[in-house]
């Protein structure tokens, strides 16, 4: 074989894994909007039929659809988890005025938009599976766009010091619906100065 058939076929190759990467890309961006888009839709249904909505029948009645915002990978991140120094159990103040204790467990380091951010990661004391977190975090969509007391996120630790946020799965606490439930407030080191154009939008009632 000669160099310049070498080189073409060189050319071939690269042009070939370009083409693959790209249809594989899509095929995982298909995916991947495939599976955000069923989460909402048993978020839905879950707020629409289950018994242990926070809905009331009328409001069940009412519901047509929840409000997101249009799915956007880019509010997808692997971020860096940094064990708490005082790692203990803490107080999260509540809605109605009460507390709940949380173990101050990590904060996930990431960029996003640019930005650098740092999150607190808290664990139910009473959570057995120990890679599970619970993330609530208020941004500067809130009282705006979203529920102005934050929204939520259920995390799993998927890496030996990392852990995937997707802000695309971010929903109300329940007492975003009804103001009869109490929900934790986001702690001071989740009040993120960016906005968070992800995820679920304010109940319109």
């Amino acid at each position: 074989m000669t160099k310049r058939n070498i080189a073409l076929a060189i050319v071939a190759i690269g042009v070939l894994a370009a083409v693959i990467y790209m249809l594989t890309s899509a095929d995982d961006q298909e995916v991947y909007v495939e599976k955000i888009e069923k989460e909402r839709e048993r978020q839905f249904k879950f707020l629409r039929f289950n018994p242990e909505s926070p809905l009331s029948a009328d409001q069940k009645n009412e519901l047509n659809a929840l409000s997101f915002y249009p799915i956007d990978v880019a509010y997808r991140v692997r971020a860096k988890m940094i064990p708490a120094e005082d790692r203990k159990v803490m107080e999260i103040p509540m809605t109605d005025g009460t507390v709940e204790k949380y173990i101050k467990h990590s904060y996930a380091e990431f960029e996003l938009k640019g930005q650098p951010q740092r999150l607190l990661l808290l664990q139910a004391v009473s959570e057995l599976d120990k890679r599970n977190f619970f993330l609530a975090f208020a941004d500067e969509t809130s009282g705006e766009d979203t529920y102005g007391g934050g929204r939520y996120l259920n995390l799993r630790q998927d890496g030996k010091n990392s852990i995937l946020i997707d802000f695309n799965l971010a929903y109300n606490p329940y007492c975003a619906y009804n103001p009869d439930y109490a929900c934790p407030l986001p702690p001071k080191e989740n009040l993120m100065e960016i906005p968070i154009e992800a995820g679920e939008k304010d109940y319109i009632k």
